[in-house]
């Protein structure tokens, strides 16, 4: 079996060109049921039952597993016995009839637009460092991009003078326009602070670190985290937050649902529909405190 899961890796990198991150979260999860078989005295994946499924599915249940990660869990088995099927190495999926736990999905944390600014607002701009934390703040806002994607910005993929930037991933590329605020942070990073940063003049990396090189989601994490504590918000903020902001404040202000989803650049449009409702979540909260009889 395990001979199998380690062509279902490297089928999952050079086929589907999957992200390091997410074939390390099949494996966790593939591993993970591969032992719980073997406990069962199941050594060879065409023996798999429906029952077998069951009592997997049950026992992540007894230890306490959110109904998000046995349905992570069911997903990954899914894509595995897919991938069985097509190699022939087995005639049925035992998954076929199972159904995921239903999963409620959390409303994004977002930030009030009083709270944006406040964020906005802490970076130093008499400083090189403060002037590319503005300058990267203002771009997430703006674009609503993953912070993975600005950070894989190159200089070639922003053009302040038509107000546009472009963000590539795996499977898709957009161009995302941006605003005045953004152009303005961005122009002042790539005149006055950039230019200390670089080690390198074949550096192509929009934004970089102390080192000359591309800056780390990680290192980023660290920038926004400290950001939000000198601007005193309360909200435990991620580097997702700015992008959940960026979809809530624009369908609040009447964007369309589709021109939203085109900028996110979700695949499903019921991906985007979730930040409509955090904005019937505010318009409620909004009509208790000022309706008089509410």
């Amino acid at each position: 079996m395990q001979s199998w899961l380690n062509q279902f890796m490297s089928y999952l990198n050079t086929e589907k060109g999957l992200a390091k991150n997410s074939i390390d979260s099949y494996r966790r999860d593939l591993i993970y049921y591969l032992d719980f078989l073997e406990s069962r005295q199941v050594r060879h994946l065409k023996k798999v039952r429906e029952s077998d499924l069951t009592h997997f599915l049950y026992d992540l249940k007894e230890k306490g597993r959110a109904p998000s990660t046995i349905s992570r869990h069911l997903a990954s088995i899914r894509s595995f016995y897919s991938y069985l099927l097509r190699e022939k190495v087995v005639q049925r999926d035992p998954t076929a009839h199972m159904e995921s736990p239903k999963v409620i999905k959390k409303l994004p944390k977002i930030l009030t637009i009083e709270e944006v600014e406040l964020l906005m607002n802490a970076p130093d701009l008499d400083d090189p460092s403060g002037l590319r934390d503005k300058a990267m703040l203002e771009l997430l806002y703006a674009s609503g991009a993953k912070v993975s994607e600005m950070l894989a910005v190159n200089l070639d993929e922003v053009n302040l003078s038509l107000g546009y930037v472009k963000c590539t991933n795996k499977t898709r590329e957009r161009i995302i326009p941006l605003g005045k605020y953004a152009i303005e942070t961005l122009d002042n990073y790539l005149q006055k602070g950039r230019p200390a940063f670089m080690k390198d003049i074949q550096e192509q990396s929009l934004f970089l670190n102390q080192q000359g090189k591309r800056l780390s989601r990680q290192g980023f994490w660290k920038l926004i985290k400290k950001y939000a504590l000198k601007a005193d918000i309360k909200k435990d903020i991620t580097p997702h937050t700015l992008r959940h902001s960026f979809a809530a404040h624009l369908l609040e202000n009447g964007a369309d649902l589709r021109s939203v989803q085109e900028m996110l650049g979700h695949a499903d449009i019921s991906t985007t529909q979730i930040y409509t409702r955090v904005t019937k979540t505010k318009l409620r909260e909004v009509y208790t405190k000022a309706h008089p009889r509410a």
